[in-house]
């Protein structure tokens, strides 16, 4: 990675930082709780998922593929730990392992399906969008299941203290953890150097001896997995599981990590990026909702503000000759 991308890299992320201080003082002007600190407190509740699955989709996207399939595997996992805990009746242990076992094994069949049969992640991640819902609806027969043990409950709802009067949302602290080693992960290893190769050029990264197909399977087994986390995460914070969980999650990230810099042709981007993007994408969604702003309305700003960062990445590819 040489010098000149990282200096436009930094720049960038200087940009993304004055960006969400700007955002946060018009969120202000429009929303008069906005600023207060209930609302700073429980921000980072809402954030953490759409915030996890930001970090597994900045890998997916450097590769130069895309997952919209995460909210519906999000959906998928909530079901199978309902069903698992309120109907099969098993520790929830158990049902919390069995929902992480079926969002990595539906991002395994979504990286299965892009490596072995060469058929475009677009198309792939967009059948399984609909699957795997349809598959949650139908398990849970659009019921949902409430009745969690308070310890469960509390990796949701739960604070820790960080000093006198300050204290964060404990599911924070998961995020945090996972930001930080997928940051390692990318800069420091020789596998973040081969997935930006990968996203860069495949076919050189092939000629270089990377295997790209088990690189990309598995990228999208962990994106499933960081799928099924953040459901886990979300059942917890409202003590029901039930289908229509991660419903537009996909669109949220992928705007988030374009917002952040990632490029949606591969091989740019950096995970600093993907979370200040998310972070935008947070106070902006939590600003409007204050200001009485209805979730339809909320949906179109969220995909003006995806149409707005494609055009700006594409305008900075042209200025770099790319």
């Amino acid at each position: 990675m040489n010098e000149a991308r990282l200096s436009l890299w930094r720049r960038h992320e200087f940009g993304l930082l004055g960006l969400l201080v700007l955002t946060f003082a018009v969120m202000s002007l429009f929303a008069s709780d906005f600023l207060t600190a209930r609302n700073l407190a429980s921000m980072p509740r809402f954030f953490v998922e759409p915030g996890l699955i930001a970090l597994a989709m900045t890998f997916v996207i450097l590769t130069g593929g895309i997952d919209l399939s995460v909210g519906s595997i999000m959906a998928l996992a909530a079901v199978v730990l309902g069903i698992c805990w309120g109907r099969l009746e098993l520790p929830i242990g158990v049902a919390v392992a069995a929902a992480l076992l079926t969002g990595a094994a539906a991002g395994a069949l979504n990286g299965l399906l892009i490596t072995r049969l060469g058929i475009p992640p677009l198309m792939v991640t967009l059948a399984t969008l609909a699957g795997y819902r349809g598959i949650a609806v139908g398990l849970s027969h659009a019921e949902p299941v409430s009745d969690f043990p308070p310890g469960f409950l509390a990796l949701g709802n739960s604070y820790l203290p960080l000093g006198p009067e300050v204290e964060v949302p404990s599911q924070l602290l998961v995020f945090v953890v996972l930001a930080l080693a997928a940051g390692v992960l990318l800069w420091r290893t020789s596998l973040g150097r081969y997935i930006y190769a990968v996203g860069h050029n495949e076919t050189a990264a092939r000629y270089a001896g990377i295997n790209s197909s088990a690189l990309k399977l598995g990228i999208y087994t962990a994106s499933g997995l960081i799928a099924a986390l953040a459901a886990t995460i979300a059942v917890a914070r409202v003590a029901t599981a039930k289908a229509d969980a991660g419903t537009g999650m996909e669109l949220l990230v992928i705007t988030a990590c374009v917002f952040g810099g990632i490029d949606i042709n591969g091989g740019r981007g950096t995970i600093l990026g993907a979370v200040l993007g998310a972070l935008i994408i947070n106070a902006v969604g939590n600003g409007l909702q204050l200001a009485g702003v209805g979730s339809e309305m909320r949906m179109v700003v969220t995909g003006a503000l995806l149409v707005v960062a494609v055009i700006l990445g594409q305008l900075g590819r042209r200025e770099r000759g790319e």
